[in-house]
Protein backbone atom coordinates (compact mmCIF):
# COMPACT_ATOMS: atom_id res chain seq x y z
CA UNK A 1 0.00 0.00 0.00
CA UNK A 2 2.03 3.03 -1.59
CA UNK A 3 -1.40 5.10 -2.69
CA UNK A 4 0.00 8.80 -1.61
CA UNK A 5 -4.07 9.84 -1.40
CA UNK A 6 -4.52 6.50 0.35
CA UNK A 7 -1.65 7.40 2.69
CA UNK A 8 -3.53 10.60 3.34
CA UNK A 9 -6.84 9.93 3.50
CA UNK A 10 -5.92 7.18 6.07
CA UNK A 11 -3.63 9.62 8.51
CA UNK A 12 -6.82 12.46 8.21
CA UNK A 13 -9.12 9.61 9.63
CA UNK A 14 -6.57 8.54 12.31
CA UNK A 15 -5.86 11.98 13.44
CA UNK A 16 -9.80 12.42 13.66
CA UNK A 17 -10.51 9.56 15.61
CA UNK A 18 -7.32 10.22 17.83
CA UNK A 19 -7.96 13.70 18.39
CA UNK A 20 -11.18 13.66 19.40
CA UNK A 21 -10.50 11.11 22.15
CA UNK A 22 -7.22 12.15 22.82
CA UNK A 23 -5.71 8.68 22.13
CA UNK A 24 -3.19 9.95 19.68
CA UNK A 25 -4.77 7.39 16.88
CA UNK A 26 -2.08 4.50 17.38
CA UNK A 27 -3.92 2.23 18.20
CA UNK A 28 -5.83 2.40 14.99
CA UNK A 29 -2.78 3.19 12.86
CA UNK A 30 -0.50 0.10 14.12
CA UNK A 31 -3.10 -2.71 12.98
CA UNK A 32 -3.18 -0.89 9.37
CA UNK A 33 0.68 -1.27 9.17
CA UNK A 34 0.29 -5.03 10.28
CA UNK A 35 -1.99 -6.19 8.12
CA UNK A 36 -0.81 -4.10 5.04
CA UNK A 37 3.33 -4.51 5.54
CA UNK A 38 3.58 -7.50 7.18
CA UNK A 39 7.20 -7.30 6.54
CA UNK A 40 8.24 -4.72 8.39
CA UNK A 41 9.62 -5.37 12.02
CA UNK A 42 7.34 -4.34 15.13
CA UNK A 43 10.16 -1.88 16.24
CA UNK A 44 9.93 -0.06 12.72
CA UNK A 45 5.84 -0.26 12.91
CA UNK A 46 6.06 1.26 16.45
CA UNK A 47 8.56 3.78 15.11
CA UNK A 48 6.44 5.00 12.43
CA UNK A 49 3.10 4.87 14.32
CA UNK A 50 5.11 7.09 17.10
CA UNK A 51 5.90 9.93 14.48
CA UNK A 52 2.52 10.14 13.28
CA UNK A 53 1.75 10.01 16.91
CA UNK A 54 3.93 13.04 17.48
CA UNK A 55 2.25 14.69 14.46
CA UNK A 56 -1.26 14.39 15.29
CA UNK A 57 -0.44 15.15 19.04
CA UNK A 58 1.45 18.55 17.56
CA UNK A 59 -1.39 19.88 15.72
CA UNK A 60 -4.44 18.61 18.71
CA UNK A 61 -1.99 20.46 21.03
CA UNK A 62 -2.36 23.48 18.97
CA UNK A 63 -5.87 23.39 18.53
CA UNK A 64 -6.81 22.55 22.21
CA UNK A 65 -4.22 25.07 23.47
CA UNK A 66 -6.50 27.29 21.24
CA UNK A 67 -9.61 26.29 23.25
CA UNK A 68 -8.07 26.40 26.67
CA UNK A 69 -8.67 23.11 27.93
CA UNK A 70 -5.45 21.62 28.76
CA UNK A 71 -4.00 21.04 32.29
CA UNK A 72 -0.79 22.47 31.87
CA UNK A 73 0.00 22.40 35.47
CA UNK A 74 -0.98 18.63 35.60
CA UNK A 75 0.29 17.83 32.20
CA UNK A 76 3.79 19.24 32.79
CA UNK A 77 4.46 16.85 35.82
CA UNK A 78 2.59 13.54 34.00
CA UNK A 79 4.71 14.39 30.61
CA UNK A 80 7.86 14.47 32.67
CA UNK A 81 7.47 10.90 34.48
CA UNK A 82 6.91 9.19 30.54
CA UNK A 83 10.23 9.88 29.34
CA UNK A 84 12.11 7.35 31.33
CA UNK A 85 9.59 5.30 30.75
CA UNK A 86 9.20 5.97 27.01
CA UNK A 87 12.82 5.63 26.60
CA UNK A 88 13.07 2.25 28.25
CA UNK A 89 10.24 0.93 26.33
CA UNK A 90 11.44 2.30 22.90
CA UNK A 91 14.35 0.66 23.43
CA UNK A 92 12.71 -2.86 24.30
CA UNK A 93 10.69 -3.02 21.07
CA UNK A 94 13.66 -4.75 19.18
CA UNK A 95 13.67 -7.75 21.43
CA UNK A 96 9.79 -8.58 21.54
CA UNK A 97 9.02 -11.25 18.55
CA UNK A 98 6.28 -9.94 16.33
CA UNK A 99 3.34 -12.32 16.71
CA UNK A 100 3.70 -11.84 20.65
CA UNK A 101 3.42 -8.12 19.92
CA UNK A 102 0.25 -8.47 18.52
CA UNK A 103 -1.33 -10.73 20.57
CA UNK A 104 -0.34 -8.40 23.56
CA UNK A 105 -1.77 -5.64 21.72
CA UNK A 106 -4.92 -7.07 21.03
CA UNK A 107 -5.68 -7.98 24.64
CA UNK A 108 -4.95 -4.64 25.79
CA UNK A 109 -7.22 -3.08 23.77
CA UNK A 110 -10.12 -5.24 24.48
CA UNK A 111 -9.44 -5.39 28.19
CA UNK A 112 -9.38 -1.37 27.80
CA UNK A 113 -12.89 -1.35 25.52
CA UNK A 114 -14.45 -4.14 27.68
CA UNK A 115 -13.73 -1.21 31.19
CA UNK A 116 -15.10 1.63 29.21
CA UNK A 117 -18.46 0.35 28.08
CA UNK A 118 -19.78 -1.80 30.89
CA UNK A 119 -18.62 0.76 33.69
CA UNK A 120 -21.12 3.07 34.99
CA UNK A 121 -20.77 6.68 34.60
CA UNK A 122 -19.99 8.29 38.43
CA UNK A 123 -20.27 11.90 39.25
CA UNK A 124 -17.26 14.31 40.20
CA UNK A 125 -16.43 14.85 43.05
CA UNK A 126 -17.67 17.94 44.38
CA UNK A 127 -14.00 20.13 45.34
CA UNK A 128 -16.03 22.40 47.73
CA UNK A 129 -16.27 19.96 50.28
CA UNK A 130 -13.24 17.48 49.21
CA UNK A 131 -10.61 17.55 51.97
CA UNK A 132 -7.15 17.48 50.15
CA UNK A 133 -4.66 14.73 51.24
CA UNK A 134 -1.10 14.29 50.60
CA UNK A 135 -0.26 14.28 47.28
CA UNK A 136 -3.60 15.48 46.19
CA UNK A 137 -4.10 18.57 43.87
CA UNK A 138 -7.75 20.78 43.30
CA UNK A 139 -7.88 22.50 40.15
CA UNK A 140 -9.86 25.41 38.53
CA UNK A 141 -10.47 26.99 35.63
CA UNK A 142 -12.52 27.73 32.74
CA UNK A 143 -11.54 27.06 29.03
CA UNK A 144 -12.53 30.01 26.00
CA UNK A 145 -16.10 28.72 25.53
CA UNK A 146 -16.90 29.70 29.17
CA UNK A 147 -16.96 26.20 30.49
CA UNK A 148 -16.13 25.92 33.67
CA UNK A 149 -14.09 23.31 35.48
CA UNK A 150 -13.13 22.09 39.19
CA UNK A 151 -12.27 18.43 40.38
CA UNK A 152 -9.55 17.19 42.32
CA UNK A 153 -7.11 14.72 41.56
CA UNK A 154 -4.57 12.32 42.69
CA UNK A 155 -1.12 13.98 41.63
CA UNK A 156 1.04 10.42 42.79
CA UNK A 157 -0.77 7.94 41.31
CA UNK A 158 -0.85 10.28 38.39
CA UNK A 159 2.75 10.49 37.89
CA UNK A 160 2.86 6.01 38.72
CA UNK A 161 0.38 6.18 35.74
CA UNK A 162 2.17 8.43 33.39
CA UNK A 163 5.23 6.18 33.49
CA UNK A 164 3.79 2.98 33.15
CA UNK A 165 1.89 4.71 30.27
CA UNK A 166 5.15 6.14 29.06
CA UNK A 167 6.85 2.76 29.10
CA UNK A 168 4.11 0.65 27.15
CA UNK A 169 3.12 3.28 25.02
CA UNK A 170 6.24 3.03 22.43
CA UNK A 171 6.61 -0.76 22.67
CA UNK A 172 2.56 -1.01 21.30
CA UNK A 173 3.01 2.00 19.29
CA UNK A 174 0.07 3.26 20.52
CA UNK A 175 1.26 6.67 21.80
CA UNK A 176 -0.57 5.96 25.22
CA UNK A 177 -3.81 8.27 24.96
CA UNK A 178 -6.05 4.97 24.98
CA UNK A 179 -4.58 3.83 28.63
CA UNK A 180 -4.04 7.86 30.18
CA UNK A 181 -7.41 9.16 29.16
CA UNK A 182 -9.65 6.55 30.69
CA UNK A 183 -6.69 6.45 33.81
CA UNK A 184 -7.21 10.73 33.95
CA UNK A 185 -11.39 10.39 33.96
CA UNK A 186 -11.88 7.41 35.86
CA UNK A 187 -8.96 7.25 38.67
CA UNK A 188 -7.85 10.79 38.50
CA UNK A 189 -11.26 11.97 38.05
CA UNK A 190 -10.42 14.68 35.53
CA UNK A 191 -13.73 16.03 33.19
CA UNK A 192 -13.09 14.40 30.21
CA UNK A 193 -12.75 16.85 27.95
CA UNK A 194 -9.95 18.26 30.08
CA UNK A 195 -8.66 14.62 30.16
CA UNK A 196 -8.74 14.18 26.40
CA UNK A 197 -7.04 17.77 26.03
CA UNK A 198 -4.43 17.19 28.50
CA UNK A 199 -3.79 13.81 26.92
CA UNK A 200 -2.74 15.24 23.74
CA UNK A 201 -0.41 17.74 25.48
CA UNK A 202 1.60 14.78 27.56
CA UNK A 203 1.28 12.93 24.20
CA UNK A 204 3.25 15.24 22.35
CA UNK A 205 6.14 15.67 24.81
CA UNK A 206 6.47 11.64 25.21
CA UNK A 207 6.04 11.09 21.42
CA UNK A 208 9.08 13.19 20.49
CA UNK A 209 10.94 11.75 23.34
CA UNK A 210 10.21 8.95 21.82
CA UNK A 211 11.02 9.53 18.04
CA UNK A 212 14.17 10.71 19.00
CA UNK A 213 14.72 7.26 20.25
CA UNK A 214 14.06 5.49 17.23
CA UNK A 215 15.90 8.16 15.03
CA UNK A 216 19.24 7.21 17.23
CA UNK A 217 18.40 3.60 16.45
CA UNK A 218 18.23 4.19 12.63
CA UNK A 219 14.49 2.88 12.51
CA UNK A 220 13.82 5.97 10.07
CA UNK A 221 16.63 5.17 7.65
CA UNK A 222 14.86 3.24 5.26
CA UNK A 223 13.23 5.29 2.06
CA UNK A 224 9.37 3.40 2.46
CA UNK A 225 9.44 4.36 6.36
CA UNK A 226 10.18 7.57 5.73
CA UNK A 227 6.93 8.39 2.64
CA UNK A 228 4.96 6.67 4.94
CA UNK A 229 5.68 9.01 7.72
CA UNK A 230 5.03 11.97 5.32
CA UNK A 231 1.97 11.47 3.69
CA UNK A 232 0.38 9.93 7.03
CA UNK A 233 1.80 12.67 8.93
CA UNK A 234 -0.05 15.01 6.14
CA UNK A 235 -3.32 13.76 6.70
CA UNK A 236 -2.54 13.44 10.25
CA UNK A 237 -2.15 16.97 10.63
CA UNK A 238 -5.86 17.77 9.35
CA UNK A 239 -7.31 15.70 10.97
CA UNK A 240 -6.06 16.71 14.25
CA UNK A 241 -7.68 19.77 13.61
CA UNK A 242 -11.22 18.52 12.64
CA UNK A 243 -11.31 16.19 15.73
CA UNK A 244 -10.52 18.78 18.06
CA UNK A 245 -13.66 21.21 16.78
CA UNK A 246 -15.82 18.14 17.00
CA UNK A 247 -15.11 17.45 20.32
CA UNK A 248 -16.98 20.80 21.05
CA UNK A 249 -20.04 19.31 20.16
CA UNK A 250 -19.66 15.98 21.40
CA UNK A 251 -20.90 15.07 24.82
CA UNK A 252 -17.97 13.45 27.16
CA UNK A 253 -19.50 9.83 27.63
CA UNK A 254 -20.42 9.84 23.90
CA UNK A 255 -16.18 10.19 23.90
CA UNK A 256 -16.09 7.60 26.21
CA UNK A 257 -18.24 4.94 25.01
CA UNK A 258 -16.80 5.83 21.20
CA UNK A 259 -13.39 4.96 22.54
CA UNK A 260 -14.70 1.51 24.42
CA UNK A 261 -16.25 0.68 20.91
CA UNK A 262 -12.74 1.27 18.94
CA UNK A 263 -10.78 -0.17 20.80
CA UNK A 264 -13.22 -3.46 21.25
CA UNK A 265 -13.27 -4.14 17.58
CA UNK A 266 -9.51 -3.12 16.82
CA UNK A 267 -8.58 -5.63 19.27
CA UNK A 268 -10.76 -8.54 18.12
CA UNK A 269 -9.06 -8.14 14.88
CA UNK A 270 -5.89 -8.66 15.89
CA UNK A 271 -6.35 -11.78 17.97
CA UNK A 272 -9.02 -13.70 14.93
CA UNK A 273 -5.25 -12.93 12.85
CA UNK A 274 -2.68 -13.87 15.11
CA UNK A 275 -4.34 -16.05 17.41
Amino acid sequence: MDNIPLLIMIGFVVGTLGTLIGAGGGFILVPILLFAYPGLKPEVITSISMAIVACNALSGTVAYAGAGRIDYRAGIWFAILTIPGSVLGALATKYIPKSLFSILFGILLIILAAYLLLKKEKKLIETSSTVLKTGWKQHSFTDNTGEAYSYTYNQSLGLVISFIVGFISPILGIGGGIIHVPALTNWLRFPVHIATATSHFVLLIMSLVTVMVHLYEGNYNDSLVIRLVIFLGIGVIAGAQLGAYLSNAIKGNVIIKALGLSLGLVGLRMLILYL
